[in-house]
Parts: structure tokens; C-alpha cells; sequence
């Protein structure tokens, strides 16, 4: 299954904030006892945008980056927000030879000294799925090193799907899907002489590399791959594949022994001969650890979600906060001292709808769930949402299309407190 540049052409989106009842087995919302209201939250952004990022520095603030056309190609972008306030916008790069896509986007990420660290995709030559991932690093936020280009191997095949976690002091670790062993068999979607496969690295402030290593051989093609870092390790989650192509949701655990055997997340045995564009994703908090991705075993598209109290070593059996023909994934998770936030889109005869639902931290009990936003926007052109927690609240971003471009909005999600319920 190919992957396809966002079109400007897309119908334009209707954005809407509201709770509802969500299109999910009646089990998911039973005893939800949390209301959720989502307010409105303006971005720095500019007025044409997309592919964006939303992550959190090492002082609190937090970090959204998007890339915006322009005459000659695209600027990856981001601003900063602080006390309340968004600081004013500044280019990390531009360039008229990028490889755009609605599904593998760029990524920024700060690691512990506070620098900023940016990944992006640059094409390598004429081949329209041939491009390498670059990374630059800003002490200062301000001025930003040259690019380097992080794996070595010279081919013309795809390299993308990337995901970033702070290493050490200084340094920043960086997975990626990497098709090296695809060269000469077209597209490279592994059904050539070779298969796509998953590799990492860590740079340091001098974007010198390090322990780069193959961490499993063949893994599905073009779904996003996943990461969360803390002090007990690296949690990194993937679409695997095998040869009988059962395409579930794989785990490497990396601890002070290094990394761990890759493991299932779940058993769903979801054979699927192509590539769903659809990864996991993870996150962890004080021991816990979640994930939630999209599968489809016997044609029921389904969303689950898996708890981990062993910080990622072990997972329960998975809930499913949704399921049906209308769903469409894109997962992110986000969790607090309080519990879990997952958001999902879905796409059915009205259009696209974002969701978020609140989680008690094992899972036990959905807590509330809310439709954020309604988008008359249908397919790819609305991307992948991005979702952060924030002191109680949840933020999120994620992309609509209006008079046939593409534009970033955002929203905060609290729970309503109980005094001010009806």
C-alpha cells in the first residue's frame, strides 16, 4: 500500500467542539462518571500548516512544530508556549527537495540540556519513495546546525517513520524505519529481495552518532513508529511483520542491559498483505506503562488499548475503547498522576470526528470520552492529531482543511468539576 503527499485540494473541514455519546460498545461508556469540555486553543501557527508536532521541553513549556509551504517548497516551523503564551514563531529549516507526506513528518523534541532537536525528510533522488531523515540541533533555539543525514547506507529507498527520545545529558536516541535491504525491488514495501527493517542510534551535541543497530529485520513498511523515554529506559513500539504476514503491534524495552527481545504487545494475528499506515502509540508514567494502536482481525476494525504495570516489561489483555467500520485510528495516549488520555479519529457519512477519552491509569474504568472536534475533511489531508497532558487538562492539535488548505487547530480538554456539573 503506497503512502501519498497531502493534497490541497481536500473539501474544506468544519470544525467543532461538543460531547456526545461515542459510536463504541455500550461496555466502554458504562459508569463514565467524568464530564470532559474542550475550549478553544489558539496556535502560532501559520495561516497555511501542517504535519504537526506537539511535545513538552525540559522547563515546562511546550513545543509545536509544522511545516508550511511556500514559492519554492516547504519551512519546518515551530513556536514555543509559555506562561500562558505563545512565543513568537521561528524557521528551523526549509528546502525545495523534501519529501511531504501526510503520514511520516517531521519531528522536534529537547533534550535534557534544553537544546532543540528537529528530524525531517529530504529526497535522495528521482525515485518518488527514495528520501534519507535528517537531523539538526539549535543550542539556542535561534540558530540551527547544518543537517546531517542519519543512517549511512547510501541507497535510494525510503528511510522515514522516525521517532526521538532524549539521550543522557545531552544527546537525543532516534529510531526509524530504514529500507536498505529494499533496493532494486521498486517501491521497496518488502515484497522485493528484501524487507523494510527498524534501526536506531543516539547523537550527541556534536550530532556525532553512536551504537547505531539493526533492532528487528523485517518490520511492516510505512506505519508510524513510537517512543517513550524516562529514567528506567526507552519504551519503543512498531508495527511488526512476519513472513506469513501477520502485521501486530511489536515492543522493544531498552533498560540498563540494553535492548530487550522485541514482544508482541497483543496477540491479534492480524494478517494483512500491505501496509496499513496506521502505528501505535505509547507512553508511560511513575512504573505504568500504555499503548494503543488500530487492528482489523477477521475485517473488524478495532481500536485497543493495553496497560503495563512492570513499565512496559509485561501487558494485560487489551480494552477496545472503539470498534467498527468508522474507525480510523491515528492513535496518541498521554497519562498523568490521574490516569490515561487517549484520542482517535473516525470517519464516517457526516465526515472525520476527533475523540478523547479519559482512563482510569489501569484501565479498569473509561472515565469519560468527548467528540473535540467534527471535520468535514475526509481521508489523509487531516493527518494525525497530537495530544499532550497538562497539568489535569489535555491539549491537542491536529490538522483541518479550510477553502482547500490545510490549517492547524488546537483545543484544551479539562474535566468539568463536579460542583459545576448539572
Amino acid at each position: 500500500m503506497r503512502i501519498f503527499p497531502v493534497s490541497l485540494a481536500l473539501a474544506c473541514a468544519l470544525l467543532g467542539a461538543c460531547s456526545g455519546d461515542a459510536p463504541a460498545p455500550a461496555a466502554a461508556a458504562a459508569g463514565q462518571a467524568l464530564r470532559l469540555h474542550a475550549e478553544p486553543w489558539p496556535l502560532a501557527a501559520d495561516a497555511s500548516a501542517a504535519q504537526p508536532d506537539l511535545v513538552a521541553a525540559p522547563d515546562g513549556s511546550l513545543l509545536l512544530s509544522w511545516l508550511a509551504p511556500d514559492a519554492q517548497g516547504h519551512q519546518l516551523r515551530y513556536a514555543r508556549f509559555s506562561g500562558g503564551r505563545w512565543q513568537p514563531a521561528r524557521q528551523i529549516a526549509r528546502g525545495d527537495d523534501w519529501f511531504v507526506n501526510w503520514a511520516d513528518t517531521p519531528h522536534l523534541r529537547a533534550s535534557a540540556d534544553g537544546a532543540l532537536w528537529a528530524q525531517w525528510l529530504r529526497r535522495s533522488a528521482d525515485a518518488p519513495y527514495a528520501y534519507d531523515v535528517q537531523l539538526a540541533r539549535s543550542a539556542d533555539g535561534r540558530q540551527w546546525s547544518a543537517a546531517v543525514t542519519v543512517h549511512d547506507d547510501a541507497t535510494a529507498t525510503e528511510h522515514g517513520f522516525v521517532s526521538l527520545w532524549p539521550e543522557g545529558a545531552d544527546g537525543m536516541g532516534i529510531a526509524w524505519l530504514d529500507g536498505r535491504r529494499t533496493a532494486g525491488t521498486g517501491h521497496g514495501h518488502g515484497h522485493g529481495q528484501g524487507a523494510m527493517t527498524l534501526r536506531s542510534a543516539r547523537f550527541d551535541a556534536q550530532l556525532g552518532k553512536h551504537d547505531e543497530q539493526e533492532l528487528d529485520p523485517m518490520t511492516c513498511d510505512c506505519c508510524q513508529t513510537g517512543a517513550h523515554a524516562d529514567a528506567s529506559g526507552v519504551l519503543l513500539v512498531y508495527r511488526g511483520r512476519d513472513a506469513g504476514e501477520t502485521r501486530d503491534i511489536h515492543l522493544r524495552r531498552r533498560t540498563a542491559a540494553g535492548w530487550q527481545p522485541a514482544r508482541r504487545v497483543h496477540a491479534d494475528d492480524w494478517v494483512m498483505p500491505a501496509c496499513p499506515v496506521n502505528g501505535p502509540a505509547v507512553t508511560a508514567y511513575a512504573g505504568h506503562a500504555w499503548v494503543a494502536w488500530y487492528t482489523a482481525p477477521q475485517g473488524e476494525p478495532l481500536l485497543r488499548l493495553a496497560h503495563s504495570s512492570d513499565g512496559g516489561a509485561s501487558f494485560g489483555a487489551p480494552r477496545v475503547p472503539d470498534r467498527g467500520t468508522g474507525v480510523q485510528g491515528r492513535v496518541q495516549v498521554a497519562a498523568d498522576a490521574d490516569g490515561l488520555w487517549l484520542a482517535w479519529l473516525r470517519e464516517e457519512g457526516r465526515g472525520q470526528s476527533l475523540w478523547l477519552a479519559r482512563y482510569s491509569p489501569s484501565l479498569d474504568r473509561e472515565l469519560g470520552r468527548l467528540q473535540v472536534a467534527i471535520l468535514q475533511g475526509r481521508g489523509r489531508g487531516t493527518g494525525f492529531p497530537r495530544l499532550l497532558a497538562d497539568r489535569g487538562s489535555a491539549r491537542l492539535v491536529w490538522t483541518d482543511v479550510v477553502a482547500g488548505k490545510p490549517v492547524l487547530r488546537g483545543a484544551v480538554v479539562s474535566p468539568v468539576p463536579a460542583a459545576s456539573a448539572p
